[in-house]
């Protein structure tokens, strides 16, 4: 059982707590640019493993890139069940699944029920905020590295995404 979603991260980054000497007002810049990209990640709570995709953009034909992508991962004679979301593109008719692989939608507006969400409010929060990002590629690759550093330890993977729910699902 794998979990999906995309996370936008842009220019127009996050402001998060910030330290100031007592009397001193805090200050943490804030970026007005418009460039985004999408992580389009992957996560199985069971064993850590995640898989993902930097996106210029989130729709139908961007997520048929990334399923693609996903199914050559699988093991040959495994099937994986996927969840995810009720976005646009997880439902469209032209999306096309491949054989190794089942999608099963999470009840609408339900957030907190996709571990990955977990994943991106600690890629914001602990390496992303208070930032300027001068240039695209540079956004790409602090988005890149940001990922990386949040999914290196399976360990930490399954502490943070392995809901009590989640693993009650897979032992039955």
């Amino acid at each position: 059982m794998w979990f999906e979603d995309e996370g936008r991260f842009g220019q127009q980054g996050t402001i998060s707590r910030v330290w100031a000497l007592k009397g001193k007002r805090a200050y943490a810049p804030k970026q007005r640019d418009f460039e985004w990209v999408y992580v389009f990640g992957a996560v199985c709570p069971a064993t850590g493993q995640t898989h993902s995709c930097l996106i210029s953009l989130a729709d139908t034909s961007a997520m048929n890139g990334y399923l693609r992508d996903f199914s050559k991962q699988v093991p040959a004679g495994e099937h994986v069940l996927m969840v995810l979301d009720r976005a646009g593109w997880h439902r469209s008719k032209s999306l096309r699944i491949a054989e190794n692989l089942t999608l099963l939608l999470l009840p609408a507006y339900s957030p907190e029920l996709n571990p990955v969400e977990l994943l991106w409010w600690q890629m914001r929060d602990k390496h992303l905020s208070n930032q300027v990002f001068k240039t695209a590629y540079q956004l790409d690759r602090d988005v890149a590295k940001a990922w990386c550093d949040v999914t290196s330890e399976p360990e930490t993977i399954r502490s943070l995404c392995l809901f009590p729910w989640i693993k009650s699902a897979i032992n039955n």
